[in-house]
């Protein structure tokens, strides 16, 4: 049995193209292993990438699950992009919500699921074994920690959240879902509670919540939105299906203008 969480599908804003070749060299990887696909699993409603998680339930099957904060992003961003039906704000896009505290197997490995909104209000951390997919709620220590501007996202939750992870155990394995390395390191993708704990430069041990705070509203404020936003959003709310095509068989992207 395999698992993928947060898959990915390029998509190209200068030409408006999708392109699954990435995704369909990890299906291929997963058939070589001979490997029964059984979950896909977001961490959040990704504003950085679409989500592939179709093309990979077309191709190996498998339940697309997510937070039940994700209807609260589908009603929010619903709104901004006057989406109507077939488009509803209730979740029924993806087959599984999870609720904080949820628990599903992967095979015969136990999974948790813990609610660590913030970043946005459906993020969630799934706690496999011993290690944690923290998705954007955490950064490498050098780097800090997720932004909290987008529209449901809160600094004061994603404090909260954090702690939740730290908790989880000093030698819990988290699993990043970005890494921006300086010259001096190498790329990473795993650390330690712990090492998050002394060494993380936005919410190491000592920092105040009232800090936190404090700190992510000044550094937000510097921040430009992500390239993909627009059409990443559209898509990861409907669980990585395109918009329903129109009467000329195109899906389009909506753009809301002086908006954001």
């Amino acid at each position: 049995m395999a698992a993928v969480i947060d898959p990915v599908l390029d998509f190209s804003v200068v030409s408006g193209r999708t392109d699954d070749a990435l995704a369909l060299e990890m299906v291929d990887f997963i058939r070589s292993k001979n490997l029964a696909l059984e979950w896909i699993l977001e961490t959040h409603a990704h504003a950085d990438h679409l989500s592939a998680a179709q093309v990979f339930k077309a191709q190996l099957g498998g339940k697309v699950a997510i937070g039940d904060g994700i209807r609260r992003v589908q009603s929010r961003f619903g709104e901004i992009f006057n989406l109507k039906a077939p488009f509803v704000a209730d979740g029924r896009q993806f087959d599984r919500l999870f609720q904080d505290g949820d628990t599903f197997t992967i095979g015969s490995i136990d999974c948790k699921v813990v609610h660590t909104p913030g970043h946005t209000s459906d993020s969630v951390t799934y706690r496999v074994a011993d290690s944690a997919f923290v998705g954007d709620s955490l950064f490498m220590p050098d780097f800090g920690t997720a932004r909290c501007d987008f529209p449901g996202g809160d600094a004061g939750m994603l404090y909260d959240s954090i702690q939740k992870i730290f908790a989880l155990g000093a030698q819990t394995t988290l699993y990043m879902c970005h890494d921006y390395p300086s010259q001096e390191r190498p790329l990473r993708y795993e650390v330690s509670v712990e090492e998050q704990q002394k060494s993380n430069i936005h919410v190491k041990s000592g920092i105040t919540r009232q800090q936190f705070v404090e700190m992510r509203g000044r550094r937000d404020a510097t921040l430009s939105l992500p390239a993909l936003l627009l059409p990443a959003i559209q898509v990861n709310i409907r669980a990585g299906h395109l918009p329903e095509a129109e009467d000329n068989d195109i899906s389009y992207i909506r753009i809301p203008l002086n908006t954001f």
